[in-house]
């Protein structure tokens, strides 16, 4: 059983394509930490996706995705996002988006401590508020928002696949964030 998400544009590359390509291309990526702040801009809250994978075990997940070909990164921000989280979760993305670190994931352990064994990947980060309802969408089961200190414990860095707790790390003191 499949809980993959069909793709929404199917005419970019079939998955047989895509497949091929994986195998010999970096795909460009967009990764999003959706957070709440309080009213001076603080952090209080980041919202992890609970998802399943083919094996049916659970784990946290990020708001990702490809970037399309001619596609914006403001573009894929905001379809990934309006994917995964709904329409209504009004994020606020800066006029111009810069990434908080670039990813690199890679079939095979490396160097970066960061896995997808379907390809070699680069991820453009970003750290993204969002004001509105939020609706897990797709293949996620939920949206859990924790504080901080809980999006850093055992618990949850255990459920974040593929060296994925680092990003959370990273985006934290970011912001400024220090336990």
């Amino acid at each position: 059983m499949s809980v993959r998400t069909p793709d929404p544009y199917p005419g970019w590359l079939s998955d047989e394509d895509l497949f091929e390509a994986r195998q010999r291309l970096p795909i460009a990526y967009v990764e999003a930490i959706p957070v709440r702040v309080d009213p001076l801009g603080y952090v209080t809250d980041i919202g992890l996706l609970y998802t399943a994978d083919a094996e049916a075990q659970f784990k946290f997940a990020f708001v990702s995705g490809r970037v399309m070909y001619r596609e914006t990164v403001r573009a894929a921000l905001t379809r990934h996002i309006e994917q995964d989280l709904g329409p209504l979760a009004m994020p606020q993305l800066p006029p111009s988006p810069a990434p908080f670190t670039v990813a690199e994931y890679f079939p095979s352990p490396s160097e970066t401590g960061l896995t997808d064994e379907r390809q070699h990947s680069i991820a453009l980060c970003y750290i993204v508020p969002v004001r509105g309802e939020c609706n897990p969408r797709r293949d996620a089961l939920d949206l859990n928002w924790m504080s901080p200190e809980a999006a850093l414990s055992v618990d949850v860095q255990s459920e974040l696949p593929g060296g994925r707790g680092n990003i959370i790390k990273q985006a934290l003191a970011h912001v400024g964030w220090c336990p």
